[in-house]
């Protein structure tokens, strides 16, 4: 069962790596563009229009993407989670060195793609989608279609780590990391030295500078926090 979890986990993480090499098309879209800057244990969060607000969440490995409603009590599940699976495991959404990720790896995945529910109605669609995924037994194939079918209906945002500082871990690559952290060379970053002088397996990110271009749907009101461009569409 572990062995053909890891399959279906690997098989995911190579489409998501994948997706990102596929050439632009000729169309042309509004996108919007956000750029920031995080140290570790701290958040970072911007409006991002619609009523919605984007968040780097820390963790004590790192942090997490969320979306969620502006000024609402926060749900269980957030706009960007529902939207991106595959769930529960390695996802796009954690810059941290959780799934044995080393810091090293966790910048090398380089960018990043993800999708989020651009409002009320569109996630509410996807918590009922994603319940009855949860609950049908044995993950039934008609509840992983419907639920991908939402999912491949919610606009993308691809978000690009600019610069690093991180303090590299000793430990060997994982599979599933090799499988999506190809890019560290590539990524401007600077290692810095372990507090105490003791290294770790996995290491520790301390900061990262990055940009999040999302695809903004027709009708969006984007925040004053985005910057709006036109470049080709991404499907």
């Amino acid at each position: 069962m572990r062995l053909r979890l890891l399959a279906v986990v690997l098989a995911m993480l190579a489409s998501v790596a994948g997706f990102s090499q596929q050439p632009a098309k000729a169309a042309r879209c509004n996108v919007g563009v956000l750029e920031g800057q995080v140290r570790a244990g701290e958040s970072f969060v911007r409006p991002i229009g619609g009523g919605l607000v984007l968040m780097l969440e820390p963790l004590a490995s790192g942090w997490i993407l969320r979306v969620l409603p502006e000024g609402r009590p926060r749900p269980a599940h957030d706009y960007a989670e529902l939207a991106t699976p595959p769930y529960h495991s390695v996802s796009p959404l954690l810059i941290s060195t959780d799934f044995s990720f080393r810091a090293q790896d966790a910048i090398g995945w380089n960018p990043r793609r993800f999708r989020f529910a651009a409002d009320e109605g569109s996630f509410a669609r996807l918590l009922k989608a994603y319940s009855a995924y949860e609950a049908s037994p044995a993950q039934s194939s008609a509840a992983q279609q419907g639920l991908a079918v939402l999912v491949g209906q919610a606009p993308e945002a691809v978000l690009t780590i600019l610069d690093a500082h991180l303090v590299p871990g000793t430990a060997d690559q994982a599979r599933i990391a090799s499988t999506v952290a190809t890019h560290f060379l590539t990524t401007p970053h600077t290692v810095e030295n372990p507090s105490g002088g003791r290294p770790t397996a996995l290491g520790k990110l301390t900061w990262i500078r990055f940009r999040i271009v999302f695809d903004l749907p027709q009708g969006f009101k984007a925040g004053r926090g985005l910057e709006i461009k036109r470049q080709p569409c991404n499907r």
